[in-house]
């Protein structure tokens, strides 16, 4: 394994676990006023894209990564719509 691969693994993994401490605080209190939905569409979007460059790359470390982005981001999403509500 080169040095370049190591970057772009050491890369995706901040990327990937960067919502994570969000999530967990969200759990945590179950308040969602501060979180904006427009900007978690925009990250699903990015994030869905970056799977489908990663399917036409034929670039594993890509799209493991940006699926497991997803599904953060999902479910900070759907955790974030749930609070607002009982808001």
């Amino acid at each position: 394994m080169n040095i370049i691969t190591i970057i772009g693994i050491l890369a995706s993994i901040c990327t990937a676990i960067s919502l994570v401490p969000q999530l967990i605080k969200l759990l945590k209190e179950k308040k969602a006023q501060n979180i904006s939905l427009l900007m978690l569409a925009v990250l699903f979007a990015g994030v869905g894209l970056w799977i489908y460059y990663g399917i036409l790359k034929k670039d594993f470390i890509i799209i493991v990564s940006n699926s497991f982005s997803l599904l953060v981001n999902a479910m900070l999403a759907g955790l974030t719509i749930k609070y607002k509500t009982k808001e």
